[in-house]
């Protein structure tokens, strides 16, 4: 249940006023992916490609393009790599999936941005490499908030799991008395 509220937060955020990039899109991907159900994997990832041709086509009016492909792509990979973290949750991989996931969006989204959208960048490598100037205040942004993310959501699962096994003991205790 708290897989499917994170994801729906975070679309619900990416339709709010917020720092740009900072979103728990990423975060909610693999928490999803390492706490949500395998046969529903297929509902974030729904979801936020829905909400991309929502926002692109509809509050931002862009022309849709087929760099969106590479955000649903990375969608996808971040489910993947968040099925990997159902065994072996543990702090450094979960950081570890949280960073690799800020880093290979950067890379292939700076790189869909420069391929797809014409004349904004010239078609060399300092073009690309000023695309990738360009993402630079955007990753830092979306590097923290998956890290901030991430860690709330892993953390805000065991604190759960917690609080619910005090209870259920507490329970146990009265009922016994």
């Amino acid at each position: 249940m708290l897989a499917y509220l994170f994801v729906i937060l975070a679309v619900a955020v990416r339709f709010m006023p917020h720092p740009l990039a900072f979103t728990p899109v990423g975060a909610s991907l693999l928490f999803f992916g390492a706490r949500g159900p395998r046969r529903h994997l297929w509902v974030p990832f729904v979801l936020l490609a829905a909400s991309d041709v929502i926002l692109t086509k509809l509050i931002y009016t862009y022309p849709f393009t087929w760099d969106h492909f590479i955000s649903w792509t990375w969608y996808a990979g971040m489910l993947w790599l968040g099925t990997k973290l159902r065994e072996n949750a543990r702090p450094l991989p979960i950081i570890g999936s949280a960073l690799a996931g800020s880093i290979s969006f950067y890379v292939f989204s700076n790189f869909g941005v420069w391929a797809a959208w014409g004349d904004m960048y010239p078609k060399t490598f300092s073009g690309l490499m000023a695309c990738y100037a360009a993402g630079v205040p955007f990753f830092r942004r979306a590097l923290e908030g998956d890290l901030l993310f991430t860690c709330a959501m892993f953390a805000m699962a065991v604190i759960l799991h917690a609080l619910s096994e005090a209870i259920h003991k507490a329970g146990d205790h009265a009922a016994a008395a």
